[in-house]
């Protein structure tokens, strides 16, 4: 009997967005501890084009392994389960899910950019009743990210005061939201045209970074969160208070003997799969108390456009791809 297929977007080549093409394709099917998933939508993350470019963006002496060729982005997926494999009896067909599908493993990674996927069981939370597939997909690499470096590395104790630079981003409206739920007091910096959509999150402040240094205009910062990194990442030191911590989302410079000589500390980490902190994260978003910034949708069959979209920078949110018309 012939095996059923889908239509899936791989990468035969590492590159640019162009290298990105959609195709028919074999249908996988669960492993043992797995489930099968008609994926709605997917999220677009900025791992999925590192991979796709080999990794180019990173230095090389840290720089892993690309993912083999031919390959099949995407980690976070929405979407219903279809089937189970041999050993699952936490999801049953018909049940509406969402995931970080096997984070941050590469060449066993969730291929999410797909009509169907595979998923362990334990990587999945059911998807926030309050919200489409597609707002469910912008969640679970972003949402997790600032979930664990607020509360598994940096462990946010109430009252503290947080800074986040690129508060406007996929992660970063996620970390101002999140450290407001421990009642923290939180600065967002961003440029001044996310101004609206921070403060409707319910930041304390915010910094436009445009108008003028940031290290000018604040101090006494408990935890700085920098999603964005960067060779100027240390003009941040002065913000910090002895005995603060700065945990880089991404690569930078912080000039960290200086910091040890405050005693600054760096909590930080990989973020990983993880099915019951999603399903934490879906309560407060059912709850109303975390909302999920959408910055654009694309069809499967513009993967690349998203990509390209995703490199012009200035995102308020996530991008996310809908699978056919199923993303609602």
């Amino acid at each position: 009997m012939p095996r059923a297929t889908m239509r899936a977007v791989r990468a035969h080549s590492y590159g640019g967005p162009e290298v990105l093409t959609h195709e028919e394709v074999p249908r996988p099917e669960p492993e043992p501890g797995e489930v099968l998933i008609r994926v709605h939508a997917a999220g677009v993350n900025p791992p999925d084009r590192y991979a796709r470019s080999g990794f180019t963006n990173l230095p090389e002496a840290i720089r892993p392994e690309p993912p083999r060729l031919p390959f099949t982005p995407g980690s976070d997926i929405s979407g219903v389960v279809t089937a189970v494999g041999p050993g699952v009896t936490q999801w049953r067909p018909g049940d509406a899910v969402f995931g970080l599908v096997r984070f941050p493993s590469l060449d066993r990674g969730g291929r999410g950019y797909a009509e169907y996927t595979t998923s362990p069981a334990a990587d999945l939370a059911r998807k926030p009743a309050s919200v489409d597939h597609v707002t469910a997909a912008a969640v679970p690499m972003a949402g997790l990210t600032a979930y664990q470096f607020l509360f598994d590395h940096i462990r946010l104790r109430p009252g503290r005061t947080v800074l986040v630079n690129g508060a406007a981003g996929g992660v970063g409206h996620f970390l101002a939201q999140l450290a407001g739920t421990r009642s923290a007091h939180v600065v967002a910096v961003a440029s001044g045209g996310h101004e609206a959509f921070l403060r409707s999150l319910g930041v304390d402040e915010f910094i436009d970074y445009t108008t003028g240094p940031v290290e000018d205009r604040v101090r006494d910062i408990d935890h700085l969160i920098d999603t964005v990194g960067g060779p100027r990442g240390f003009r941040f030191l002065p913000t910090v208070k002895q005995g603060g911590t700065i945990s880089p989302v991404f690569f930078g410079e912080y000039h960290r003997e200086e910091a040890a000589e405050r005693t600054i500390t760096f909590p930080s980490g990989q973020v990983h799969s993880d099915g019951a902190q999603l399903g934490e994260l879906a309560r407060l978003i059912d709850d109303g108390r975390v909302r999920v910034g959408v910055d654009s949708v694309f069809a499967l069959a513009d993967a690349a456009k998203a990509h390209a979209r995703a490199e012009q920078g200035h995102i308020q949110g996530k991008i996310v791809l809908r699978v056919g018309s199923e993303g609602r």
